[in-house]
């Protein structure tokens, strides 16, 4: 049942310890995940991070039941998966050196669609923060962006609902497993947006509804969008750290100004007034910011090559393409790859002139 990459993949987030950036410098080191689990703790212990309890614990991992269960699970509830080296990983996110390095998600969405934006916010919305999220996304609806937000009460509810009732693709990241829907009332949106976009998220079928789970799965409703649109906030929440988060991800993050008296309009004021979001008062502000109302999918989609490449091509190919420009190190961390074939592929993909050398080591896409 999985493949034995699959069973690997969810073994590794299984042991205590170990992050997301632990886990990629992991694999980077030993060359693929399922060599983790077979290298000598005495190598293991030449990776930065980690220690000699943590090597044995890698080292002597035999706790495959749990894996096993989880692998009844996805097929029992046709949940999908995809691993952060995989081409269908959200190239956003893979530029967050914080992101999961697998993701489990029920329903069907194009992870790397252009004009993602997240619409956060107070559980306790009052009229002014619904209507202007109402708003919003009737009016981004022409541009059919994917709106992500957290199927929360308040405004993350709303934004989804109203991304259904236009018709466009909507994600719902989850602070739990796939095998329950937190709150329970919004299950029926739930699964409506299965059926209209996806649930996504990185915790395991048997994961208990914890509140520290929360702001981990913040993290990727910042890095999956291009922009962040904090509606109303306290100063103090759920969306106030994501709005930091996009902050430190290079993100466009947005927030609507309220009364200076309500408290639902705290956070909002205190982003714009630190410089930490721009001020919104309508969809426009967005779509001029991005580009959208210059840009088109024709235009800014590029020609396929007409050349073969080979896995390790094509992925730090399609990286490139996706940062502009990077150094070798950023490359060899983010593509999962060690130097040796790093530099043999990018030495591939300049004669074919896929790829460009610059000074200091750099590289980008120039097709």
């Amino acid at each position: 049942m999985g493949t034995e990459k699959l069973r690997y993949q969810i073994a590794l987030t299984m042991i205590p310890g170990i992050g997301a950036v632990l886990a990629k410098n992991l694999i980077s080191y030993c060359g693929d995940v399922n060599s983790v689990f077979k290298t000598s703790k005495a190598k293991l212990l030449k990776v930065p991070g980690v220690g000699p309890q943590l090597a044995e614990s890698i080292h002597s991992f035999d706790d495959f039941q749990k894996v096993y269960e989880e692998l009844v699970f996805i097929e029992k509830n046709k949940v999908k998966t995809v691993f952060f080296t995989d081409k269908k990983f959200p190239y956003r996110l893979k530029q967050c050196i914080d992101s999961p390095i697998l993701l489990y998600y029920k329903g069907e969405i194009d992870f790397n669609r252009q004009k993602f934006v997240s619409i956060i916010g107070t559980r306790m919305a009052t009229d002014y923060g619904k209507e202007f999220t109402i708003n919003l996304v009737k009016s981004l609806a022409p541009y059919s962006p994917v709106i992500v937000s957290g199927l929360a009460y308040g405004i993350d509810i709303i934004a989804h609902k109203e991304a259904l009732s236009q018709g466009l693709d909507t994600i719902a990241v989850l602070g739990h497993g796939l095998e329950t829907v937190y709150p329970s009332q919004h299950r029926r949106y739930a699964d409506n947006i299965v059926e209209q976009g996806a649930l996504l998220t990185e915790f395991h079928s048997h994961s208990q509804i914890n509140k520290n789970n929360f702001p981990k799965r913040n993290r990727i409703v910042a890095g999956l969008s291009d922009a962040i649109v904090v509606a109303e906030s306290n100063r103090k929440g759920g969306a106030m750290i994501t709005a930091e988060i996009g902050n430190s991800y290079n993100r466009d993050v947005f927030a609507l100004p309220g009364n200076l008296d309500r408290k639902t309009s705290e956070g909002c004021n205190h982003l714009i007034k630190a410089h930490k979001a721009s001020l919104i008062e309508s969809a426009k502000d967005i779509t001029y910011m991005l580009r959208w109302e210059e840009i088109t999918e024709e235009k800014v989609t590029k020609p396929e090559l007409l050349i073969d490449l080979s896995d390790e091509e094509q992925v730090i190919y399609d990286y490139l393409k996706q940062s502009n420009e990077s150094y070798i190190d950023d490359i060899s961390l983010n593509c999962n790859l060690n130097a040796s074939k790093i530099a043999s592929a990018l030495l591939s993909l300049e004669f074919s002139g896929a790829v460009k050398s610059l000074p200091g080591k750099k590289y980008k896409a120039i097709q």
